[in-house]
């Protein structure tokens, strides 16, 4: 099936007031896990790569950029591909070069004020070029090894108010915004603040984003939707089925006295484990 964009995917989701997931790709078995969770529930989702995962692979965008394009469009599912995190100016043009339609251009760690400046000059060049961009307003945290935000610290979360201005100023297509989550999670205990979610649906006119999503429970994702968010991006879930497999694998595999050297045989469970993960956040989305 030809790759669909982002923007239609969101778009089509916010009309009928549900969201897609987005699943970020590491490696090609990610990549093969997210279409067949996709295809095994009939439900269509993203396909992200995010700067760091470039950086992982040298660097280099272009080898695991053909591989998802190549998995996605061989699905059945209709499934997007989008670059997650960009900070480099660099890999926002070469995303572009390579095909992507879509981008998440995070300048949230600069002063607001910076963050307006980068954010739409991102914007007007992705425009330019028919790219829709999404970028963030508040501090989600956990990304880069930076530890977990308290969500009721001043500043972390993101006011209504600012976002309104903040997306006015930029022109962005969508807005990842603060409200509980955090990223890399590996319990899903976090707490969502819905009233705040409402008021942000309220005063913005793109949709919202979720990041950090992987460790929040399947009831708490559930009424974040209802509330109004519209893409829920989902990583830590997907290694953490992939990284439990393989590890239940090699500790039976040296239980049984056996020395496994062919990848294959861990790759199939955790690529299985994955996409039973991928699977499960789908039908939470409905």
């Amino acid at each position: 099936m030809p790759l669909v964009p982002t923007g239609e995917l969101i778009a089509q989701a916010r009309a009928a007031r549900r969201a897609v997931a987005a699943f970020n790709v590491i490696t090609l078995e990610h990549a093969e896990a997210i279409a067949a969770g996709a295809e095994r529930t009939g439900a269509p989702a993203i396909l992200q790569i995010s700067e760091n995962a470039v950086r992982f692979h040298g660097g280099d965008l272009s080898a695991i950029a053909a591989a998802a394009s190549a998995v996605a469009r061989g699905s059945t599912a209709p499934l997007g591909l989008h670059l997650d995190h960009v900070v480099s100016r660099d890999l926002l043009h070469a995303a572009y070069a390579e095909g992507f339609g879509s981008v998440m251009f995070d300048a949230s760690k600069r002063p607001y004020g910076d963050n307006v400046k980068a954010t739409a000059e991102a914007v007007r060049w992705g425009h330019e070029r028919g790219m829709w961009v999404e970028a963030e307003l508040g501090r989600i945290g956990g990304k880069d090894g930076e530890p977990p935000l308290d969500a009721h610290t001043p500043g972390v979360r993101t006011d209504p108010a600012e976002a309104a201005a903040y997306v006015a100023d930029t022109g962005v297509d969508a807005l990842a915004v603060a409200v509980g989550s955090t990223h890399a999670m590996t319990t899903r205990t976090a707490t969502l603040d819905h009233t705040l979610i409402a008021a942000l649906r309220d005063a913005v006119p793109v949709p919202l984003v979720l990041h950090g999503s992987s460790g929040v429970p399947d009831p708490e994702l559930r009424a974040a939707v209802a509330a109004g968010m519209t893409k829920i991006n989902i990583g830590t879930a997907l290694n953490t089925a992939f990284t439990g497999a393989v590890r239940a694998f090699l500790d039976a595999d040296a239980d049984a006295g056996a020395s496994t050297v062919d990848p294959r045989k861990y790759l199939v469970p955790a690529r299985e484990a994955m996409t039973g993960t991928v699977a499960h956040f789908l039908t939470v989305l409905g």
